[in-house]
């Protein structure tokens, strides 16, 4: 049977090994005490840990290899993280491994050690051929544990995600109100768009549209502009008065950098997800915002204001139109739909929430992110669709995002044995 090295500090961490007569490879009498804190960085596996050799005891770390020779193949015996580890633990001890002063180190062979019952399940539980390696045997994972593993998989994922906000708030010297109107920008690209919606927000800075705040044709033909939306050649009046109305601004602000057509990406989105229905819907919300930042912070206790906020109708010219140019032979509500604003809520309030009680240290409102979370109705996608085919069904975004970061952080790199669900399944019940 195959198998990786994340099986074997599985073994390690949880013990499901056979210690009668444990010893090293050189006869030395092994004595565990304490396994070590598994390591998830870079550095030795398991760290802080504290084992008996004949009698004598040491504390250090643990390293361990499917094969002893990788110990050498992966440079530990040139990398200082590594002169404190006190144990070798391999499934094979293929080759004899010598410290920087030329003694040898302490190593455990596990080939034949290893509880039955645990290959047993790892074999047969475990398809890591599959999108989802878990699918056929989720129905055996008992609920709280499958919360548990959605719970640390959504503090990943949001993590990652205040991150890129936290990255934006250093670009722009700590301004919040200008991190929350970029990160709007990049929200309303969605995936297909959202590095071009960052770009053009940091184009254009927040402080300026707010001087046109009341003249929405103003903020259209600023961003319009500087998008390089705006076509060249027009038969249409509204073309041509926004045209204009760049070159002045253009001019007044000496703007000498915009973006180009091709920047953006139009293939593969629906009408309704055009860049310019995006961002004529952010012009109508940025008219309706003088303080973008106290809209997310202070007034959404009350979510009703914040949704009211993000539920405008674009300019006019967007009735009858998906891009410039291009107009639809009926009239078309170019609102934000509910399941959009939902979106926007994960991705645009949340994180920000998130970053925000970081950079604050203050974790009220990183509770706040979870309550939020479980109001919002669960989203639909393929990712949450193979969970739901496997028998976990989620009830809110909380649980979706959870099953986003999960299949994004720990089934598609295969890492299943950090994950709670797979541990569960495969649990000796022989330890």
């Amino acid at each position: 049977m195959t198998f990786k090295e994340d099986f074997l500090q599985l073994v390690w961490k949880y013990q499901y090994f056979e210690k009668a007569d444990l010893q090293t490879t050189d006869g030395q009498n092994v004595k565990i005490i304490k396994v070590g804190f598994h390591n998830l960085t870079e550095g030795p596996d398991f760290r802080d840990a504290m084992i008996e050799l004949d009698g004598v005891t040491f504390h250090g770390h643990v390293e361990v290899h499917k094969f002893a020779s990788e110990w050498k193949q992966h440079a530990h015996s040139s990398d200082p993280a590594y002169n404190s580890v006190i144990l070798h633990v391999v499934w094979k001890n293929d080759k004899k491994v010598l410290r920087n002063d030329e003694t040898e180190m302490p190593t455990i062979e596990l080939d034949g050690r290893i509880f039955l019952e645990i290959w047993r399940r790892y074999d047969q539980l475990l398809d890591f051929n599959e999108d989802l390696p878990c699918a056929h045997a989720l129905g055996q994972v008992p609920e709280i544990i499958r919360f548990s593993a959605l719970e640390k998989a959504l503090v990943g994922r949001l993590h990652e995600k205040s991150q890129l906000v936290l990255n934006i708030l250093e670009q722009t010297n700590n301004d919040w109100e200008e991190t929350a109107y970029r990160w709007l920008f990049v929200s309303f690209g969605f995936k297909l768009n959202a590095e071009a919606m960052k770009e053009l927000a940091s184009l254009v800075p927040y402080k300026i549209l707010l001087k046109y705040r009341n003249q929405l044709p103003a903020l259209e033909a600023i961003l319009f502009g500087v998008a390089g939306l705006i076509p060249e050649q027009s038969d249409e009046p509204y073309v041509h008065y926004l045209k204009s109305e760049y070159q002045f601004y253009q001019k007044k602000h000496q703007w000498s950098q915009k973006m180009i057509r091709s920047h953006w990406n139009f293939m593969g989105a629906r009408p309704s997800n055009f860049p310019t229905i995006r961002i004529a819907q952010l012009t109508s919300i940025l008219s309706k915002a003088p303080n973008l930042l106290e809209s997310v912070i202070e007034e959404s206790r009350d979510f009703s204001a914040f949704k009211k906020l993000l539920q405008v109708q674009p300019s006019e010219y967007w009735e009858y139109h998906y891009s410039f140019g291009s107009e639809s032979k009926r009239k078309v509500s170019k609102g934000i739909s509910e399941q959009v604003l939902n979106l926007l809520i994960i991705n645009f309030v949340i994180p920000i929430w998130f970053a925000y009680g970081r950079y604050f240290q203050n974790s009220e409102w990183q509770e706040r992110c979870f309550d939020l979370l479980q109001e919002v109705s669960a989203e639909s996608n393929f990712i949450v669709r193979k969970f739901f085919e496997s028998g976990w069904k989620p009830h809110n975004s909380f649980d979706t995002q959870g099953m986003i970061g999960l299949f994004r952080n720990y089934c598609t790199p295969k890492k299943c044995l950090t994950c709670k669900v797979a541990q569960s399944l495969i649990r000796s019940e022989n330890k």
